[in-house]
């Protein structure tokens, strides 16, 4: 059949339903014939019958692409794919076929077009399909196929602007990049970079269309990853390249996949020992043939990916000998290097040159984790080659004129940043740093940092934070040296150090810096929180480095104490001062009497126990820990005894309140009043009854033994047992109640870990001989019979405290009652009084009555001794006023206190000056 004839049958039968149908059922009919004209097309590229007949099918194939010349639409991708897969299998006999597959591939630049709004998500799949299909026509050889696809891709990254038929639409601009991420064109663009390694210009195009796809989407970095895309990219990078460019657009890719990718997952797929050749052969190619700046920029790119990799757990930089061809370059120009690698090499001393070497520096730390890494550091001399470098810009000043050489910024930043690599690989190179003499470099830094000379730091690099203006970030790199080394306990290192005075150094120095007028910030405490802990490390074992440290070193603790705890949670390091400092007392004063005798005179315990009372809890286990060896001195109680705070608390009653604060912590059971609520257990914690039900091993210390020496109580109760139990000033019944058991608590613990031991055989399921087991249960007994009486002991003491209460209760209440009393009587008079003044009938009856009154004790009947007896007078003063039931003047009961009046006979005898004055009684009416 002639391929002619067949569409020439086809467009009369269209043309037929466009002229008859209506609008809606033209559109559908028209639909359906194209589609079947693209059924046709398949049909004709695969029929055994017509599959050969290449004329015919390149004209209906041009013929097609010609309609289609605007854009493909999405219902037909289906069939387009189809089309180019057969297309794509006959280009391997027939290369005729490659141009329809380019020009198709140039179509496919264009949007996907819609003849409807909903035809987007109708053919989701239909289009992610379609993608993949493109990505796999890169199996064809044909260069111009290759060039076309992957420019394709590119292009969908470009707007276009086209002139579309009637009732067509362009697809939105990222629907076809946001299914393309849902497909496999980006792995397949990726494998097929072996395929294009013998067409270094197809190769090219095609790295940068990765770069462009790993630059847009996280999605395609980590489809890219998926097919271990940073390995194949890094194990292709140094194939042969006329361009100079596959290096560059490979890097460029590896910097996306980091930064947009899973940074874990590049640095593991390029730390094979395939891909760290290769980027060595990279890296070295470029520092050794680099002299554009974009070269030398690229070279430092690599170096960054290589410290990437040098974070991983097994680089593998040792084993590729990427290690060993680094070293003469990170030594260089301190030392001289007869490695023929090194002979022609130049530094231009610019500011890439400058990256370079910090970055190599760095790589020094990063690569110190590995033995065999330190081996190669001695070998060729990395130590003496930092220690060169730290020494202060005053000692390197002396250079040969005309040379070049890094500027005063360069070399600022350089120093700093030895000075951080030494912190770190000084420590494992203790034997070269001794040999080289790195306690004297440090201290003669050291020295040239409290200097008065003037220097002005740059501050530009991350390791010249703060030190602006000063010399302050290199002394605080150096005493970051000086911590490191010193706290790994060497003698030989330490006494050097104290053979050179540095304890006397580091002194003067932390007062300087307290004498300075600066205000204080992060760098500043950190670097004095450093010196006190290389203080405490070198006076912690040494008796005569404490006598050392001495007066002037108990000046400095004091006053670093009295700053208190105010600036604890300040954020600039106020915290780790406190510590370092109370870490201090412990060290280098602890332990030698001269010392703790004159801290005490100092009232440098009264700071501590001020620092208890105001610190947070963090802070109380190592003052109650120093306090505790500063009370082996006779003198330390009679100072915790005489202490008081700003309310007038004592010593015994501020331990007492952390340890109630602690067991409050730990959900210790307490009643109310902080009674024993439990015999069975009294000290024992939630935490502790859970491990009990455990079962470890004879080497493992078990839950109550742990349980003292991570909480508070063991060493409140050491100090109490120095203070003793009686006569302690300032407690209060609550106190008294605490006390009771903190006296006991020894025997607590005791039966705590032989129940535990109980309890772990019963666990095991082992049972004691039976003397052991009645010990045992003797045991337990006499800790529950001791937790009940001090249980009975603390209701006696709330008890005594409840009676005394109630009888202070009374006596106030009577005081109440009788002033309220006083207050009655007073009103009562006062209103009779004025009812007197007010009313007259009232005062006639008043005097009437007492003149009754009067009358009827003069006609009383005298006494038969009454003529022997002169009658005796009295006057009375009122004592007690006390109302009765009575009504009237007898309601009222006065006590008097009479005085003797003389009769008139015994004043003939003894006349007195002025007659007497009598006292009438007179009684108050209610």
């Amino acid at each position: 059949m002639d391929s002619g004839k067949v569409v020439h049958r086809g467009k009369p039968d269209i043309h037929v339903i466009r002229s008859r149908a209506s609008g809606k059922t033209q559109h559908i009919q028209e639909v359906s014939a194209k589609s079947l004209e693209l059924n046709k097309v398949i049909r004709l590229l695969k029929d055994p019958l017509t599959t050969n007949l290449k004329e015919r099918h390149l004209f209906v194939l041009k013929k097609l692409l010609k309609r289609s010349q605007n854009g493909f639409l999405l219902r037909e991708l289906a069939g387009v794919a189809k089309i180019l897969n057969i297309c794509a299998e006959k280009v391997k006999d027939h290369h005729e076929y490659v141009p329809v597959l380019c020009e198709a591939l140039k179509i496919c630049r264009f949007p996907f077009l819609k003849e409807k709004a909903s035809d987007e998500l109708n053919y989701t799949q239909d289009v992610t399909e379609f993608l993949g299909h493109m990505g796999r026509l890169m199996r064809v050889s044909d260069a111009d196929v290759r060039q076309q696809l992957v420019e394709s891709v590119k292009s969908f990254y470009s707007l276009f602007l086209h002139s579309l038929s009637a009732g067509l639409q362009p697809t939105s601009p990222g629907y076809r990049l946001q299914l393309l991420e849902r497909s496999d064109l980006v792995q397949t663009l990726l494998l097929s970079m072996a395929a294009v390694e013998n067409q270094p210009a197809i190769k090219l195009q095609l790295l940068q269309t990765l770069q462009i796809l790993s630059s847009s989407s996280d999605m395609n970095c980590a489809l890219m990853l998926r097919a271990q895309g940073a390995e194949t990219i890094c194990l292709h990078m140094n194939e042969h390249d006329p361009s100079g460019q596959v290096l560059f657009r490979s890097s460029e890719i590896l910097w996306n996949l980091l930064e947009r990718g899973s940074k874990d997952e590049v640095t593991a797929q390029l730390s094979t020992i395939e891909c760290v050749v290769s980027l060595k052969e990279a890296f070295f190619h470029q520092l050794l043939n680099s002299f554009r700046h974009s070269d030398v920029q690229l070279r430092n790119d690599l170096l960054v990916i290589t410290t990437l990799i040098a974070e991983n757990p097994n680089p593998l930089l040792i084993e590729s000998l990427f290690a060993k061809q680094l070293m003469p370059f990170i030594t260089f120009p301190e030392l001289k290097s007869h490695n023929s690698l090194v002979h022609n090499f130049k530094l231009t001393y610019n500011n890439e040159d400058l990256k370079m070497k910090k970055l190599l520096l760095n790589l020094l730390v990063l690569m110190s984790r590995d033995i065999a890494a330190l081996q190669l550091y001695k070998e060729e001399g990395v130590m003496l080659a930092l220690l060169t470098l730290i020494k202060p810009p005053a000692a390197s000043a002396e250079r040969r004129p005309g040379l070049l050489h890094w500027s005063s910024i360069q070399q600022e930043e350089l120093q700093l940043q030895a000075l951080a690599v030494l912190a770190t690989v000084a420590p494992l190179m203790v034997d070269d740093y001794v040999l080289c003499q790195g306690n004297a470099c440090m201290l003669l830094l050291l020295d040239w940092c409290v200097g008065q000379d003037a220097y002005f730091g740059q501050g530009n690099s991350f390791h010249g934070t703060g030190g602006r203006g000063s010399k302050k970030a290199h002394m605080r790199h150096c005493i970051r040296v000086l911590r490191a080394v010193t706290s790994l306990g060497d003698e030989s290192v330490n006494q050097d150090l104290c053979d050179q005075g540095t304890i006397n150094q580091l002194l003067g120095i932390l007062m300087q810096m307290e004498a300075s007028p600066d205000e204080e910030d992060a760098v500043t405490l950190e670097i004095k929180s450093d010196i006190q802990l290389i203080l405490s490390v070198l006076c912690e074992t040494d008796m005569h480095r404490k006598e050392l440290f001495g007066s002037e070193g108990v000046e400095m603790v004091v006053h670093f104490l009295k700053k208190g705890s105010n600036k604890f949670y300040s954020g600039l390091g106020h915290n780790k001062l406190i510590l370092s400092t109370v870490d201090c007392v412990w060290s280098c004063i602890v332990g030698c009497y001269t010392t703790e005798d004159f801290f005490l005179a100092k009232e440098g315990l009264f700071l501590l126990l001020d620092l208890l009372g105001s610190s947070p809890r963090c802070v109380h286990g190592i003052v109650l820990a120093t306090m505790l060896e500063l009370c082996d001195n006779s003198n330390t109680v009679s100072h915790i005894l005489s202490w008081r705070d700003g309310d007038g608390q004592t010593a015994p009653r501020l331990l007492l309140q952390l340890w109630r604060e602690e067991e409050a912590e730990l959900g210790v059971s307490r009643s109310r009043n902080g009674e024993i609520a439990d015999p069975k257990r009294p000290t024992l914690s939630p935490h502790q009854q859970e491990e009990s039900q455990l079962s470890f091993p004879a080497s493992v210390a078990s839950a109550s033994v742990l349980e003292m020496a991570e909480n508070l109580r063991s060493k409140i109760y050491s100090i109490f047992c120095k203070l003793g139990f009686q006569d302690l000033p300032g407690l209060r019944t609550k106190d008294y109640v605490t006390l009771s058991i903190v006296k006991r608590y020894l025997d607590f613990k005791v039966g705590e870990v032989w129940d535990e031991i109980s309890r772990e055989l019963s666990v095991d399921g082992v049972r004691p001989v039976t003397p052991d087991e009645e010990a045992l249960s003797s045991v337990c007994k006499i800790t529950e019979d001791t937790a009940t009486r001090v249980a009975k002991e603390q209701s006696s003491i709330l008890e005594q405290l409840e009676k005394t209460e109630i009888n202070e209760e009374e006596l106030m209440y009577t005081e109440i009652k009788s002033h309220w009393k006083q207050k009655e009587l007073t009103a009562k008079s006062w209103d009779h009084y004025v009812t007197k003044t007010s009313n007259y009938e009232i005062l006639k009856e008043v005097k009437a009555q007492r003149e009754k009154y009067i009358e009827s004790s003069r006609n009383k009947s005298k006494h038969k001794d009454a003529a022997l007896h002169p009658a005796e007078q009295f006057i009375g003063q009122v004592l007690a006023v006390e109302s009765t039931d009575a009504e009237g003047p007898a309601g009222v009961k006065l006590t008097l206190a009479r005085t003797h009046i003389k009769t008139a006979a015994e004043e003939e005898i003894q006349p007195t000056t002025r007659a007497p004055e009598y006292f009438s009684t007179v009684s108050v009416k209610d």
